[in-house]
């Protein structure tokens, strides 16, 4: 007991020591980029019209450019005038790790904010808002969620779209056969190919992918919003001064207009995406709360 006793300041002493050298590691995103003259922002290859490369393999999208923002609001910010863009290409399933981790400073895609994902990494102010559907044939009979009962649906690894029908699979006893994509693309052809009778993404992804289709009108987008969800930008967990200065740009750009410009960029006009297609989906009245309301909820 003498033993134990003794040994407990010492204890308590290394605990003290370590606690404010990973809360100063987890907390320095602009110390990190004054420190090593980097900025790193992920970047997705077919997160349409979110984050993705366009005919000329340029980075484009709406939450793109809501990143490079940032990165000009974090190179004006910083003392060193010399801060180089670095990107680096994630998926689905590398995203929240590498974010986690510190490899990636900032990740704003088509990515939800969720409790769940909370543990691992903070979210921005919320920049869109969309809700669970199915992407079906047009020749198909599925219409609404029990219809898919006994079938082959796909749905990318890694999201939380994946998460939520293995819930209502087991739940509904559905005995749904679950296919993985890898990405966006691949869920689609999935369905293209016959493999599924239906996919499960979200809603605007689903309408991007039937307006780049070879014929928009072989494919139906069905089905009840099963649960709204809020995109917001990943940064890691604990920094709230980077936190606040990614709210303060997306804020910003609601207030300006400049976010309503990039929705009719991005949603009301041609992208140059296989010759150039748009998706026609106008804001819906839960977006437009959301930029006259800006917030980091959980939806």
């Amino acid at each position: 007991m003498k033993y134990v006793w003794t040994l407990a300041p010492i204890l308590a002493a290394l605990v003290g020591m370590a606690a404010p050298a990973y809360a100063q590691d987890v907390a320095t995103t602009l110390k990190k980029v004054e420190e090593t003259g980097t900025f790193t922002i992920a970047t997705r290859a077919a997160s349409i019209p979110f984050n993705y490369l366009d005919d000329d393999n340029k980075q484009a999208g709406f939450a793109w450019e809501i990143a490079q923002r940032v990165a000009d609001k974090v190179k004006a910010t910083v003392s060193r005038k010399d801060v180089q863009i670095r990107t680096m290409e994630v998926t689905p399933q590398t995203r929240i790790p590498l974010v986690a981790n510190q490899t990636i400073d900032l990740e704003c895609s088509s990515t939800t904010h969720s409790l769940e994902r909370e543990n691992q990494v903070n979210f921005s102010t919320s920049f869109f808002v969309v809700g669970t559907r199915m992407l079906v044939p047009a020749s198909s009979r599925i219409r609404n969620w029990d219809d898919i009962a006994g079938k082959n649906v796909v749905v990318s690894a890694g999201t939380t779209a994946e998460r939520l029908l293995r819930r209502l699979n087991e739940n509904k006893k559905w005995n749904v056969n679950i296919v993985l994509g890898k990405d966006i693309d691949n869920t689609f052809m999935t369905v293209q190919t016959g493999r599924a009778a239906a996919a499960l993404m979200d809603d605007m992804v689903l309408h991007s992918l039937v307006a780049r289709s070879r014929d928009p009108k072989e494919w139906n987008v069905v089905g009840d919003v099963l649960q709204p969800e809020a995109y917001a930008c990943m940064l890691r967990k604990g920094d709230t001064e980077f936190k606040s200065l990614v709210d303060g740009v997306i804020t910003g750009m609601m207030k300006s207009g400049e976010i309503t410009n990039l929705y009719n960029k991005y949603f009301l006009s041609p992208i140059k995406v296989r010759g150039g297609f748009n998706i026609n989906a106008a804001m819906s009245p839960v977006i437009r709360d959301l930029i006259a309301n800006p917030n980091d909820r959980v939806l």
